[in-house]
């Protein structure tokens, strides 16, 4: 056991005997979303995993301990900013746990911590990933790396619309990372289930990812891999729409000089309010989406397990 770490009894129990357990990350409730509806939708997804059959584990740093499973006050705390928590990435790991500080945690950091704590498998909203113009910024995301080094399975609605998509595939291709379409056969663009971007490998029921997670781990074939989910049908918006909203983000973003970890905190919540709150919506259906699917493909692994 990591001594920085710190395991709630329900999530150390499930663990113990081998139950299906799902990780969820604490950047979308403290950065991602507004004040109360980031505190009721991170209830809402711990329930729709509950309901499947798993137990959920939110992941966040608090006094530099890293925390596997939440409170409900500390749900609140994070949603609610009392904590004031920085948000946190792999090179930050180090710094907020040494300055006994608090954390939120993105996709790659949820999945580092995840992995101490022997939990495979992780739902959450969009994945980072190559951001517009990075041929000229190199901005991408560390997300991209952690797919290539972490054992985790994430669950998502494919990579955030304010990225570049096609870029952000062929970056998970060099890195040997599988992109799995779960009951489609194009990269969902987040806000829309329709991208352009066509992926190579498509499953039909979470058995079938399962299986395919269990012939790559027990290959010993080292990180995690891409499970992508698209946005349920009667919550998607139109390409046309988002890409528009984000276009003006976008613009308005390099009038701001607005650089780093700030990006796509500002991008999101100005397309919240360019589409009039659409977005967030839409934003709060496929986080739940996700966190049923992934603990489905849980509990499906669990099973193949214990064969």
């Amino acid at each position: 056991m990591n001594p920085y770490l710190d395991i709630t009894e329900e999530v150390a129990d499930a663990l113990h005997a081998g139950l299906p357990v799902v990780a969820l990350e604490s950047t979308i409730i403290s950065h991602g979303m507004p004040w109360p509806r980031n505190l009721e939708t991170a209830l809402a997804v711990e329930d729709a995993i509950r309901k499947e059959g798993a137990v959920p584990a939110t992941i966040a740093i608090i006094n530099g301990r890293l925390k596997v499973g939440l409170s409900r006050e500390e749900l609140t705390l994070f949603s609610n900013s009392s904590l004031h928590p920085a948000k946190v990435s792999r090179r930050d790991l180090p710094i907020v746990v040494a300055q006994n500080g608090n954390g939120a945690t993105t996709v790659a950091s949820t999945m580092i911590i995840a992995s101490m704590a022997g939990i495979r498998f992780f739902a959450t909203g969009g994945i980072g990933g190559v951001h517009r113009g990075a041929e000229l910024t190199w901005d991408i995301s560390a997300d991209l790396d952690e797919f290539a080094r972490t054992d985790v399975a994430v669950v998502c609605a494919g990579a955030k619309a304010i990225l570049d998509l096609a870029k952000t595939m062929e970056y998970l291709e060099t890195k040997g990372v599988p992109v799995i379409g779960y009951r489609t056969s194009e990269l969902p663009a987040f806000y829309s289930r329709e991208s352009g971007v066509m992926l190579s490998q498509r499953a039909d029921d979470p058995m079938e990812i399962a299986r395919l997670l269990h012939a790559k781990w027990s290959l010993g074939l080292s990180g995690g891999a891409v499970i992508a989910n698209p946005v349920p049908i009667e919550y998607s918006m139109t390409k046309n729409e988002i890409d528009a909203a984000i276009e003006q983000a976008l613009e308005e973003l390099a009038e701001k000089r607005i650089k780093g970890a700030a990006v796509t905190p500002y991008l999101l919540a100005r397309v919240a309010e360019i589409t009039g709150g659409d977005s967030l919506e839409t934003n709060i259906a496929l986080v739940i989406n996700n966190a049923h699917l992934a603990a489905r493909i849980a509990i499906a692994y669990e099973q193949m397990s214990e064969k």
